[in-house]
């Protein structure tokens, strides 16, 4: 089965709240109701209109709100006069040159005319004479019936007796004439303009004119190009206002359709600017101006977007691009990214990755590291090198796996909170002990050496060196790891912990590494240990720093992009740091435990107040404060189901707030070659300067299971349902795991060889070494493969003698025990006078498997088959654990007497059979439960390499088919050397 999104209009939760608009404002002038009074203008004496003719007419452009100041006084003043009374300075042009506005007879009927002293209100009306036919037809021919030699304004009448027929154009897209200028209660709007669009319940719409015509029933109309407010968009209304977006900021959108021209209710003035460089938050020095806007929005993905230079043509002067004091990088907004210092001329495809510039990536909530590991390796196979240069977790035995399988990575075991204090004072001490004058450091060091030699030798609490640093906060996240479902985070709060940095020490005299102590920043005597230590570790980067800012990160202004490079290639930035920042890329997902479907306390009415939601926060605010290129954050579908999806739309918005483009997408794991469903939300973020990554296409056809929320229907990657893709076929479990040796359930070695060859592609590729997946050389001295982790959960004695009751079949479960009736209905009991028993006494169909659904599940003590997919992994492999067949899934292996084992979980996830983990058996699989399938990251990293690279020069707008990349047929197979 082939996933496919119909794509089509909805009437979603706010996803797309101008779908509904075109039903509002297209009903016909009959049925519309209007509350404005509307009379004939009088006719005005010939004579009058010669006189106006003969003489040159000042054409000017208003400003909206000295036009709004003026508009009691319109009454008493003719049509020359009320132009010779804008503010703003006219040209004077000829009659040629004004076109149809200088027709006499439209001019007056477009003016307001005192008639004894009392107002009139003029209906709506067009100004001038029509367009050109030829013009029209070439400016909007599928308005228009295509005639032979039809003359201008001839009738159907005509072109029917000339023997041509119309083209064949649906009727409500034909029309008579095109007009250039309208009129509405009496005030004048032109082909351009930015107004507000009367709409149902007092709600104004922002739009900008494309076209006024004619319809064939002599109705009025025009087209509208819209905008959208934040609250319209994808971010929605309860939280637009709760992030403090700015009231005046609205998104370009390609949205557009035809509404009755009584519905103009005002012009706005509209004005471009430029997204900031490097997204900050400050305010944005504005000329005057109703709205302003830096960005698009499309509903597809709910996608924001930096629009490219050239993106608007034939608008008035009250849509204009601007740049300000502190934005001032709209001439590279469009076609060219930033430079770029680490930037190089990268090898192509085809060719490894190790001599390419390297970019760094922070894995936040990092898990046993599949994210980043996908990452990598599919950023890899683009061309990109992608490096996780640091990872923050709070489980020491996931820390412990990501440090051996990656042992590049600066991995720190503490919480996402700490580890914001700490680069937060890692950049205060970067500021106070600065890398400019190093001389002067070694010369204090050699006389700090000198002086130490006369010091007495006894003295042993001398500071040899710092070799550590961390935060001490006054509250600590632990982890609970005995939870059915996931790890649980729990608060500790100590109060008599002060907050602050604590140095690790290695005391003079003491080698012993466990003899190291931490000791607060105000307990050291040694500032010239702490500043080697610094600047040692700003050379190392043992923790990331934000983009540079002669201000700090706090500053009010920042150069202009331009001088702001100029500077830093010439070393006037300071700090021997990179004025960019040193993280490129952030990834991670972080927990919402208080979003899951497993919670009964969840709070409904405050979710972002639930200290098990917080973790989405902070994880925005080191977003904020790193300001990387790029961002991905990957959580669970419940946080677009609970509470209206508002733990997904804040991330939205957090990153829009920000000024990063932005687009969130639900991804189906088997659809990237795994033998299970896991759907999951991925939401990209990338800098104003950078393309934002598209969503990878499916590869595979897949096994449906469940469905997506219905307002984020339009967000699940997959093909339009117009499309017949050739995919190949699910993966199912014998193409993931039939090759793994046979092992018992109370066997115990966690390393082991093959037994066999791979019997399919996937097989071959995931036990390919490392060196194959991420495109490196082939080592010098080659080692025989060794399979880790190839063990199962070891029962307990009576679960044991159930699963080995079960037979080996396919849909087995534990309706196939001795003593289970089944009923009419579909539910079981079992047989309650002669109950069969099991050796310890306890019954052999347990009663909550008979309880459970009440009977009807078949997921208890389910067996797997080998044609079959799973729904998803899970962290918990007890057969009996009844919160593990909710999700649900069946877990016991097709053939063995036990649950699947860990490193079976891992391929079922992607995870390469050198991958290996540590801890506890039931620590490991909650490694790979909680991980992110490597194979979807795998390719979220190949759409990401192409927006890194450095030869990536053109602006891609992320709309459209652009939206999508269709990956290589048979990635990624097609582009590694399995065979090495």
């Amino acid at each position: 089965m082939v996933i496919k999104t119909k794509r089509r209009s909805s009437d979603g939760e706010s996803i797309e709240p101008r779908q509904t608009r075109s039903s509002t404002l297209s009903q016909s002038l009959d049925s519309r109701p209007t509350n404005r009074k509307r009379k004939s203008a009088p006719k005005v004496k010939a004579a009058a209109k010669r006189a106006r003719k003969k003489s040159p007419i000042k054409v000017t452009v208003p400003d909206f709100e000295e036009l709004s100041d003026t508009s009691e006084q319109e009454d008493d003043l003719g049509p020359s006069e009320k132009e010779a009374g804008s503010d703003q300075e006219g040209l004077d042009i000829d009659e040629e040159e004004i076109g149809d506005v200088s027709e006499p007879d439209d001019l007056q009927e477009s003016a307001p005319k005192a008639v004894n002293k009392e107002r009139v209100t003029i209906s709506c009306r067009f100004l001038g004479k029509p367009l050109p036919r030829a013009e029209a037809i070439s400016r909007w021919p599928h308005r228009y019936s295509v005639f032979g030699d039809e003359e201008d304004g001839a009738s159907d009448s005509d072109a029917t007796r000339g023997g041509k027929k119309p083209s064949p154009v649906g009727e409500d897209e034909r029309c008579l004439h095109h007009y250039t200028t309208a009129e509405v209660d009496k005030k004048a709007y032109k082909i351009g303009d930015c107004v507000h669009v009367n709409a149902e319940a007092g709600c104004d719409y922002l739009g900008r004119i494309l076209e006024f015509f004619e319809s064939r029933d002599r109705s009025k109309w025009f087209r509208c190009q819209w905008f959208f407010r934040v609250e319209d968009t994808g971010i929605g209304k309860d939280l637009s206002n709760g992030i403090d977006h700015n009231s005046k900021r609205v998104f370009y959108s390609e949205q557009v359709d035809d509404n009755p021209l009584e519905c103009i209710v005002e012009k706005k003035k509209v004005i471009r600017i430029a997204p900031p460089p490097r997204m900050r938050l400050t305010k944005h020095i504005l000329p005057r101006c109703d709205y302003f806007f830096d960005m698009g929005y499309n509903t597809a993905y709910s996608t924001f977007y930096v629009l490219p230079e050239e993106l608007l043509c034939d608008t008035s002067e009250e849509l204009s691009t601007v740049e300000t004091s502190e934005e001032t990088s709209s001439k590279r907004g469009g076609l060219k990214p930033k430079p770029s210092r680490k930037m190089g001329k990268v090898s192509s495809e085809a060719k490894h990755t190790e001599n390419s510039p390297e970019f760094s990536l922070l894995d936040l909530y990092s898990g046993c590291g599949a994210m980043s590991t996908g990452l990598c390796n599919g950023s890899a196979l683009a061309g990109a090198n992608l490096v996780t240069r640091w990872a923050v977790d709070l489980n020491e035995h996931a820390c412990r796996s990501l440090k051996f399988n990656h042992p590049e990575t600066e991995v720190r075991n503490e919480s996402a909170e700490d580890f914001l204090a700490l680069i937060k004072a890692w950049y205060d001490l970067c500021e106070r002990y600065s890398m400019d004058n190093e001389e002067s450091e070694v010369e204090e060091k050699v006389e700090e050496s000198d002086d130490s030699s006369s010091d007495d030798e006894e003295s042993v609490y001398e500071v040899e060196s710092i070799v550590g640093i961390r935060w001490a906060g006054t509250s600590r996240l632990e982890i609970k790891l005995d939870n059915a479902k996931s790890p649980t985070y729990i608060q500790r709060s100590n109060t008599a912990r002060k907050p602050g940095i604590e140095f690790k020490v290695k005391w003079k005299f003491y080698d012993d590494p466990e003899d190291d102590t931490w000791e607060p920043e105000e307990h050291l005597n040694c500032p010239q240990k702490i500043k080697e230590f610094v600047v040692a570790g700003q050379k190392k980067r043992i923790l990331p720093l934000p983009p540079f800012d002669p201000l700090g990160p706090t500053g009010l202004i920042y150069l202009p992009f331009t001088i702001y490079h100029i500077l830093n290639d010439i070393g006037l930035l300071g700090n021997g740091r990179r004025s960019d920042g040193d993280c490129d890329v952030i990834c991670g997902g972080p927990p919402c435990q208080g979003a899951s479907g497993f919670n009964r306390f969840r709070n409904k009415t405050e979710p972002l107040k639930c200290v098990r939601n917080k973790q989405i926060i902070v994880y925005m605010d080191i977003v904020e404060f790193l300001k990387p290129r790029f961002v991905l954050m990957e959580n669970v579908v419940d946080i677009l189901k609970f509470a209206n999806g508002v733990l997904g739309r804040y991330a939205l918005s957090r990153l829009v707030r920000m000024h990063y483009q932005a687009k969130l997408g639900l991804l189906v794991a088997g659809c990237y070659g795994l033998p299970q469903f896991r759907m999951r939300v991925f939401l990209w973020g990338a800098a104003p300067s950078e393309n934002l990554p598209a969503y990878p296409l499916p590869t595979h056809s897949v096994v449906m299971r469940g469905h997506a929320p219905q307002s984020w229907e339009k967000n699940v990657v997959a093909y339009d349902e117009t499309e017949s893709p050739h995919l190949e076929s699910a993966l199912l479990l014998k193409d993931a795991i039939s090759d793994m040796p046979k092992i018992g359930n109370s066997d115990s070695n966690d390393e082991m060889f093959y037994d066999q060859s791979p019997r399919t592609p996937f097989q071959k590729l995931i036990r390919a070494p490392q060196y194959v997946l991420h495109r490196k050389p082939k080592p010098t001295k080659a080692t025989k493969p060794i399979l880790y982790d190839h063990r199962s959960l070891e029962l307990n004695p009576d679960d044991y003698h159930r699963v080995c009751q079960i037979p080996h079949k396919k849909g087995a479960n534990f309706r196939d025990l001795k003593g289970i009736i089944v009923l009419s209905d579909g539910t079981v009991d079992v047989e309650r006078k002669k109950r069969v028993l099991l050796p310890s006494g306890k019954p052999l169909v347990p009663d909550y498997a008979i309880s459970f659904v009440r009977g009807k599940s078949l997921k208890p003590f389910g067996r797997l088959w080998w044609d079959e997919t799973v729904s998803t992994v899970v962290t918990r492999a007890e057969p009996h654990n009844i919160l593990a067949a909710l999700v649900p899934q069946a877990i016991l292996h097709p053939e063995q007497d036990r649950v699947l084992s860990i490193r079976e979980n891992a391929r079922l996830q992607g995870f390469p059979d050198w991958y290996k983990l540590f801890g506890s058996v039931k620590e490991r699989y909650i490694q790979v439960g909680n991980a992110v399938a490597v194979p979807v990251a795998r390719a979220l990293g190949y759409t990401l390499g192409h927006c890194i690279r450095p030869e990536q020069k053109s602006r891609i707008i992320p709309t459209g088919k652009t939206a999508l990349m269709q990956l290589p047929k048979k990635f990624p197979y097609c582009l590694l050397d399995l065979d090495r």
